[in-house]
């Protein structure tokens, strides 16, 4: 039995050498040149086609190839029955903190303003910083570590989440929406896509938040209805927005976020998964698997994360 590696489009040549490196005896077969389904207990994906996984009768892992799971889950044909685990990486972590500390520093002393002044040769040394209070929506692991670098940096943080957790700055949760809004004027979403978070970043919310609210977006593009943070952006709901991810990737040429002055994007690098460290992670699980060992970081269907 083996591992088959499901990513259409994706460079895999680094999980390759890592796997190989790491324990050569395990058998990989990569899709779409798959030619023993039977043979393959454990998959790896990022981005599956719908459906391709009731293809493999032996099917008892299914390892996410990031720290997201919602590619999987959003298969409606995928198998009731069989694991599903993430990538937990401290790398990624760091990576993810780093970029939204970029972001809400850029924001706090207005760094696009200077730029602008230095191509018109102004010297303005007026109100150099912006008064931020940062809420982040979502404080796993990832958005934790975020709240407290901030936090440890000086900065007010206030937490969002969909149950009850004792942390070190004001949390909120559940009904408590609005509350947590109304402490914050720069929004991190670090959420989780499920059925219930998607669309979560929607022009109802945006009128709910303190005007001139700046938005940092590194989760997914389907938390955002795109058109409804163009209305936000008008309306004053909010001041402006930095966005990694989006519905469509690459974005379209023709979208409207390329030339809006009050949105900077970038092509989706706030965090990258790195093989070399995500690897042992999926032969760690595959090896459990074959032992009936506890997996790690199994994540729990109904919640979606």
């Amino acid at each position: 039995m083996g591992l088959a590696i499901i990513s259409p489009g994706k460079n895999i040549d680094a999980w390759i050498q890592n796997f190989k490196s790491l324990d050569p005896t395990v058998q990989i077969q990569v899709y779409p040149e798959i030619t023993d389904y039977a043979a393959v207990d454990a998959v790896l994906l990022w981005n599956h086609p719908p459906g391709l996984l009731n293809e493999f009768p032996n099917l008892k892992l299914i390892c996410s190839m990031g720290a997201g799971v919602d590619h999987i889950l959003k298969d409606p044909a995928l198998p009731k029955d069989v694991p599903i685990t993430r990538i937990v990486d401290e790398k990624l972590t760091w990576t993810m903190t780093n970029y939204v500390i970029m972001g809400v520093l850029n924001h706090h002393r207005q760094y696009e303003r200077y730029q602008q002044q230095q191509q018109q040769k102004v010297w303005n040394m007026t109100n150099p910083e912006l008064e931020v209070r940062i809420g982040i929506l979502g404080v796993g692991a990832l958005g934790h570590d975020i709240a407290d670098k901030l936090q440890y940096m000086g900065f007010p943080v206030v937490g969002f989440g969909n149950s009850p957790k004792t942390l070190a700055y004001p949390y909120y949760f559940g009904d408590q929406l609005q509350d947590f809004l109304s402490q914050i004027n720069v929004l991190v979403c670090m959420l989780p896509l499920t059925p219930k978070t998607e669309g979560f970043l929607n022009l109802q919310l945006f009128e709910k938040c303190t005007p001139g609210t700046f938005l940092i977006n590194v989760a997914r593009g389907k938390h955002l209805i795109e058109r409804d943070l163009l209305l936000a952006l008008d309306k004053s709901y909010l001041s402006g927005a930095l966005l990694d991810v989006f519905h469509e990737e690459p974005l379209l040429s023709n979208h409207p976020f390329w030339e809006d002055s009050r949105i900077r994007i970038t092509p989706h690098i706030a965090s990258v998964t790195n093989p070399s460290a995500a690897a042992p992670q999926v032969l760690d699980n595959y090896h459990r698997m074959k032992k009936s060992q506890p997996l790690i970081n199994q994540i729990n269907r109904i919640k979606g994360y």
